[in-house]
């Protein structure tokens, strides 16, 4: 035992001398823009692109570390460690500011400021909470009807890592749509851990996100190759509405990566007509049906976009040479700013409301990503301020969480 504490005393002495070597802060050369490392050990990641990291008065991030979840002060920078041992974060509630999380069949809320936990849910077997609603009242996920997977066979291939791209996923896509396995999506709520049922289906569902606004708004997809699959949906808590957000036009057509926009109006995804091809971001408005949809560039084709708080500005995080917009697409985090194409139409259609919208994004790029292997994909957001976008990346080697000015540096 002694030993083994030495060993690792050494390795975490070896990782504090690592992070101490890279570099804290610069301008990228290629772009003008200020970078700043915002995490100091090695191994720590920003959240998923549509998980709320911030806390509702937009002084703290929430990230993941090799040993727990931190907070990140984005005034001072200073970190603080919240949550000890590895947990699954589903969402840092709108509401409260407390940091959601799943940890061995059970769903526990952490407060930052004086790290009280208590514990919200005890889950039915193989159920998994990916959302917490806006006043935080229900929790959402799915259950899955089936026995749990045989275990591994020795000497088999071991399974995929966590991600949105790497080797082998295309297959396990498909052999997972094609398993049809049971699944329903549930609600559990947060004060009786009463459980309802608001789908049943064997269709892959994933991607589980309540509007950031209306707690009774449910978006989810039909997952699996995106053009196998009708992939955006909503459905209201109690079950009823369930409504499909896109429908393909032509073959090979596929659309994804869906996200609700920061006042909850708008539902937005990435689009290509068809394939690989033609690039968009499309906007959904969820009270009116109508439509907007941005065209860009190959090269600015991003794995995840977002929008800002106030809805104007996007940012991507570009794609690697295996992507689906390879080759061409470029490895930069993007600023892009939205125009629309003017309309001198004059009215002459009776159901021009009804038509798409178009415009196109003016793109500035952020920061070079070309030493980043997108094995690990960056996963923008904006900070509350909208003066930063955070990203996580490994271009200097170990996996850190970083921050890029929207302002160009003065010198």
């Amino acid at each position: 035992m002694r030993i083994l504490g030495l060993l690792m005393i050494i390795a975490l002495g070896a990782l504090s001398v690592m992070a101490q070597d890279l570099p804290r802060e610069w301008v990228d050369p290629d772009t003008g823009h200020r970078v700043i490392r915002l995490s100091d050990e090695p191994g720590s990641a920003s959240l998923y692109f549509h998980q709320n990291a911030y806390t509702p008065d937009g002084e703290k991030l929430i990230i993941t570390t090799p040993t727990g979840l931190s907070t990140i002060n984005l005034k001072t920078r200073a970190i603080e460690k919240v949550v000890d041992g590895r947990v699954n974060v589903i969402i840092t509630g709108r509401k409260s500011g407390d940091i959601y999380y799943l940890k061995q069949g059970v769903v526990y809320a952490t407060n930052l400021n004086t790290k009280t936990t208590r514990e919200v849910a005890k889950l039915p077997p193989r159920t998994s909470i990916a959302s917490v609603n806006a006043d935080e009242t229900l929790l959402a996920g799915i259950t899955d009807e089936c026995p749990p997977p045989p275990a591994p066979v020795p000497g088999a291939t071991p399974a995929a890592p966590r991600g949105d791209s790497y080797p082998g996923k295309g297959e396990m896509m498909e052999r997972r749509l094609a398993e049809r396995r049971p699944l329903r999506l549930i609600t559990v709520n947060t004060k009786s851990g009463a459980v309802s049922t608001l789908l049943k289906g064997t269709d892959w569902f994933n991607h589980i996100q309540f509007s950031p606004t209306d707690p009774t708004l449910l978006m989810f997809c039909h997952e699996g190759p995106w053009h196998k699959v009708d992939r955006t949906w909503t459905i209201r808590t109690d079950g009823s509405k369930l409504t499909q957000i896109h429908k393909r036009t032509m073959n090979m057509e596929i659309e994804g990566h869906e996200f609700f926009s920061g006042d909850g109006k708008m539902i937005w995804y990435d689009l290509q007509t068809p394939k690989s091809v033609v690039f968009w971001l499309a906007g959904y408005n969820v009270t009116n049906g109508e439509r907007v949809w941005y065209s860009l560039q190959r090269s600015e084709w991003s794995v995840h976009f977002n929008v800002s708080p106030d809805g104007t500005l996007f940012a991507g995080d570009g794609g690697g040479p295996s992507s689906v917009a390879a080759p061409g697409n470029g490895q930069w985090i993007y600023l892009f700013r939205p125009e629309m194409v003017p309309d001198r139409t004059d009215g002459a259609w009776p159901n021009q409301k009804e038509f798409i919208q178009p415009g196109f994004f003016k793109a500035e790029k952020l920061v070079n990503l070309e030493k980043h292997n997108y094995n690990l994909e960056p996963n923008v957001t904006f900070t509350p301020d909208q003066k930063w976008i955070i990203f996580r990346s490994n271009m200097l080697g170990p996996t850190h969480v970083y921050a890029v000015e929207l302002k160009k540096a003065t010198s």
